[in-house]
């Protein structure tokens, strides 16, 4: 028996203010394209059984386009004759009763089997058992939801737990929509055959259960997740649970960096050949102020001309030796950008970086001066 295990998919999330040619938002597009090549490899493989663990959508309220695309690809899906096993997370599930639960448009689909209400529910088949426990906004019930699932284990088939949740982090604080799976009720993991999880984006098993896993997202929602490989689980039951991870192919994130003590060197020693429609991350280190006047942030972006995206960070050198400005709360963010220039700079260094300086806020205040 195989299961496909794949999570927080966010159709319709978008970022960086980039369009496509097809006048889509180009993370947008990413997203789609990440599922879509799962959907493929559903096909290939054809599994047994497919199970989503949550955040199919990034909103609770989806765009048009999201829903469109999902449909589609749910329709593939369904004429496969594969049973696709669907849980609620955080994203999906709206805050307040007013709003429908948006996995609802799933339910007339012969072979999407969707746990959305905010309880335990269990969908059983000749051979497998599936405990879903969606997204909860409520703590206090959920925990009376997993002793439901705990009683309806069976003895003759196999049983496979799906969560939307964080497991082994009773430590973090809750952000909104999130709950922690209390620690105490661990002991009904090695019950089960396997325990699928969703809500943290990257693979991998939690703790000493060695049947607990998170498949991770299929792409990224933040530029601070550095991973660069992203994709879904495969899962065989022989005479041992196989867990194989299988990669999709997302786009890359590469990480630079300058160093400005020697800044023509550092940056005609960079390897560009790959930056093709990356997105880069451009870290300038040992910036002194004054070098950070003088380089312009455009001019840095065109070293990497080809990425579809450049995020430049500044790493401004440490100084043990500067002296501390008196009152500074008296001074005007102007003020107080000469009177650090100065200390850094020669006399006739500062003169001419004074005026630069005063430009830059004049056109400002300029620009700004009728709004908040």
């Amino acid at each position: 028996m195989t299961i496909l295990h794949f999570s927080d998919t966010h159709l319709g999330f978008n970022d960086l203010d980039i369009i496509n040619e097809e006048n889509i938002n180009q993370r947008e597009a990413d997203f789609y394209d990440a599922f879509s090549q799962v959907v493929e490899q559903i096909k290939q493989i054809k599994p047994d059984y497919i199970i989503h663990t949550g955040d199919l959508f990034h909103r609770s309220s989806p765009s048009n386009r999201a829903i469109t695309f999902a449909l589609e690809q749910f329709t593939i899906i369904n004429s496969l004759n594969i049973p696709f096993i669907l849980i609620a997370g955080n994203h999906s599930t709206p805050r307040t009763n007013l709003t429908g639960p948006i996995l609802k448009i799933f339910d007339n689909f012969e072979n999407i089997y969707v746990a959305y209400e905010q309880q335990y529910k269990k969908h059983e088949f000749k051979d497998i058992v599936f405990h879903c426990l969606p997204h909860m906004n409520d703590d206090t019930k959920a925990l009376s939801q997993i002793e439901l699932c705990e009683e309806s284990i069976s003895k003759s088939k196999k049983n496979i737990m799906m969560m939307h949740c964080s497991v082994g982090a009773w430590y973090l604080m809750q952000e909104f929509g999130e709950w922690v799976y209390p620690t105490d009720k661990e002991y009904i993991f090695p019950k089960m055959d396997y325990v699928a999880l969703g809500h943290w984006h990257g693979f991998g098993k939690v703790g000493k259960h060695e049947n607990v896993y998170y498949s991770g997202s299929t792409e990224r929602t933040s530029l601070n997740d550095k991973r660069n490989s992203k994709g879904f689980i495969l899962i065989t039951f022989n005479d041992i649970l196989t867990i194989e991870y299988k990669e999709i192919q997302i786009r890359p994130i590469l990480e630079f960096q300058i160093d400005c003590e020697c800044l023509d060197v550092s940056i005609e020693a960079l390897d560009l050949s790959n930056i093709q429609g990356t997105i880069c991350e451009v870290k300038l280190i040992n910036l002194t102020t004054i070098q950070s006047i003088d380089i312009n942030t455009p001019d840095i972006k065109k070293v990497f001309e080809g990425a579809m995206y450049i995020n430049v960070k500044r790493e401004f050198k440490s100084s043990n030796d500067i002296k501390p400005i008196d009152d500074i709360e008296s001074l005007s963010l102007e003020d107080y950008f000469i009177a650090h220039i100065k200390e850094d700079s020669k006399h006739d260094e500062f003169d001419r970086l004074k005026l630069k300086v005063q430009s830059l806020f004049s056109t400002y205040e300029d620009e700004y001066s009728d709004t908040e």
